[in-house]
């Protein structure tokens, strides 16, 4: 018969693969989210690069031209910036995800090594006992 931390570890190897699953989703969800922030800060740069006004006599038609294409830059800027707290929120769930699996694999990580533990101590108890028995066996007379 196999003792209940061995029936337990498919468990717990199981709870591992959930848990190194959710840390694979949240190392991604964090990659998106810097990747992201990153673009918002290139196309902030742009914006700040091309509202500046040059040097030197540019036609109505260059001025509105370029004035056009800063409104289409901070339209750009506020959906990324709502694309980034959609982001964050991803993230925060990943990560709740995977501290529930951390969690779940810790409490059952630690059930088996309590049984390991017990299972030991009853083995000692047993040896020690078969100890005992033979020691009294050989002080008796003859």
């Amino acid at each position: 018969m196999k003792s209940r931390a061995t029936r337990l570890q498919p468990a717990v190897e199981q709870a591992h693969d959930r848990s190194e699953d959710a840390l694979g989703r949240l190392a991604e969800q964090q990659q998106l989210l810097a990747a992201g922030q990153h673009q918002l800060e290139e196309l902030k740069r742009y914006r700040i690069e091309y509202a500046t006004p040059g040097t030197g006599g540019q036609s109505v038609s260059a001025l509105l031209n370029r004035q056009s294409f800063v409104e289409r830059i901070d339209r750009a800027i506020v959906q990324h910036t709502r694309d980034l707290a959609r982001l964050e929120r991803g993230l925060d769930q990943a990560r709740e995800q995977w501290r529930l699996a951390h969690a779940r694999e810790s409490a059952l990580s630690s059930v088996v090594e309590q049984h390991r533990e017990r299972e030991r101590q009853a083995e000692d108890r047993h040896e020690q006992a078969e100890v005992d028995e033979r020691m009294q066996y050989r002080k008796l007379p003859r």
